[in-house]
């Protein structure tokens, strides 16, 4: 019988009384300094703060230059996405890094789109019947029936301060001509990329990054700081907007992409400024 090495021995014991490692999941690592997000987020409510009273949806503002107002929301679309482009640049992240997994064949951009047309159809009608919640909840708390006016055909219409307010900015911005168009469809795009990667990207990633990787603070606060950043459109579209942010951070999780949270920003967009044009050119706004 050969000698028992109790060295060995206690390396044996050793090694079967420590506790099996479990490969942990890799927490989400911040994109940005801190500090860089906390001034994006104090900038994002300084401009909805500033346009409450200068937007063209005030009371007695007239938008005089529509090209020109295009040209300054641009601007700060592209103020914002180079901000945070500059942020990522101190971590050594890339800014294409927040699109996600994206594939350039065809098969997989119609698949994007499609999905986007299907999620834009879903969300407005999710957002009809929430919005018809509200105003029911608001007349049943206030004790006061639904505001109710006519318009200039004598036809009932609701009318809602808030609401009233929201749809005189949209007015004001739709386009009137050729030349406005082409500029208001070049915007929509600028603003559907810039904001989904602003929002849905950075902001999103780093909100979950702050909660240890809790994906529903990301969507949660990321959606709050889209609804914030219009302010300028009442407390009830702010509100809306909230909803909507949320749902295209939902949809950015389910694709694990921006692609098609893209897709159906711009289209958005783009389909209420035509169609807002074409019933005023109507006067049925």
């Amino acid at each position: 019988m050969e000698p028992i090495d109790e060295s060995n021995r206690g390396i044996e014991q050793e090694s079967l009384s420590a506790p099996i490692a479990e490969p942990g999941v890799p927490k989400p690592a911040l994109i940005a300094p801190v500090w860089h997000t906390v001034l994006l987020i104090f900038g994002i409510l300084a401009v909805s703060f500033v346009g409450v009273y200068r937007h063209p949806g005030g009371q007695g503002v007239v938008m005089t230059n529509r090209l020109r107002t295009y040209g300054v929301t641009a601007g700060l679309e592209l103020v914002l996405l180079g901000w945070v482009a500059f942020g990522m640049r101190l971590r050594g992240v890339p800014l294409r890094s927040l699109l996600g997994k994206v594939s350039s064949d065809f098969r997989s951009i119609a698949l994007d789109a499609g999905i986007a047309i299907l999620f834009w159809m879903g969300s407005l009608m999710a957002l009809a019947t929430i919005a018809v919640m509200w105003i029911s909840i608001e007349a049943a708390i206030t004790h006061r029936p639904i505001p109710i006016r006519t318009d200039h055909n004598g036809k009932t219409i609701a009318a809602d301060p808030s609401q009233e307010k929201a749809a005189r900015a949209v007015v004001q911005l739709a386009p009137t001509n050729g030349k406005e168009i082409a500029c208001w469809l070049l915007l929509c795009a600028l603003v559907g990329v810039a904001e989904e990667l602003v929002f849905r990207g950075y902001l999103q990633q780093q909100f979950t990054a702050w909660a240890r990787g809790a994906a529903t603070a990301g969507v949660v606060f990321s959606a709050m700081m889209f609804g914030l950043a219009h302010g300028y459109e009442g407390v009830r579209a702010m509100f809306l907007l909230a909803v909507f942010g949320s749902l295209f951070s939902l949809l950015a999780l389910f694709r694990r992409s921006l692609r098609a949270g893209i897709f159906a920003h711009s289209w958005h967009d783009a389909f209420v400024g035509l169609m807002v044009a074409f019933l005023h050119s109507r006067h049925i706004l």
